[in-house]
């Protein structure tokens, strides 16, 4: 089975958060409701200050917390790519993947009484285009596709693993992340 995730470069990132607003429009979300979100960081001391911008949806884990809580089974991993959503027909918004997902990526969405998440832009993939949060990065800090694939595009020195995010180990996040130096520390 490939495993398809998110590339993101933290080095080229600009806050400019045409991804969030690209994934809000792509999936008709409402004010206040989004898939996708860019966190910010800043440290140093006077002279040499550092900042830095992190720009994450649903990692599409390969352990995913949220499947394994789900008590209908609405939440399934597709075999071909890896990719994790939920059947809308089939979720009861219980909300136990919110709370069990690490990453703070199931939303509920109170006007369909449902939870919901980035699945990766599935049509789009469909038709052989790229997520709408990557096709709208004008920096291009952003990426998607098979892991091993973007792994050999950027290079082995990628990671999941930042002091600022949940454990990669509980989940195998397909996530890999080019790191601002300053956040490994």
């Amino acid at each position: 089975m490939a495993q398809n995730g998110f590339y993101v470069n933290m080095n080229e990132c600009s806050t400019c958060k045409a991804c969030v607003i690209a994934c809000k429009d792509v999936n008709d979300l409402k004010v206040g409701f989004n898939y996708r979100h860019v966190d910010e960081y800043e440290g140093g001391t006077y002279l040499d200050i550092w900042a830095a911008s992190l720009s994450l949806a649903c990692n599409h884990c390969a352990m995913p917390a949220c499947m394994a809580v789900c008590p209908v089974e609405a939440i399934s991993k597709d075999p071909d790519t890896g990719l994790v959503a939920i059947d809308q027909e089939l979720c009861i918004a219980c909300q136990e993947c919110i709370a069990a997902c690490p990453y703070g990526a199931p939303v509920f969405l109170p006007d369909m009484d449902t939870v919901n998440k980035c699945d990766g832009c599935r049509g789009l993939l469909a038709v052989g285009e790229k997520p709408a949060c990557v096709a709208s990065c004008y920096t291009r800090c952003l990426d998607f596709g098979d892991l091993e694939e973007l792994k050999a595009a950027y290079g082995s020195d990628l990671t999941a693993a930042l002091p600022v995010l949940s454990d990669p180990s509980m989940t195998a996040p397909s996530l890999l992340i080019d790191p601002k130096p300053q956040m490994l520390t």
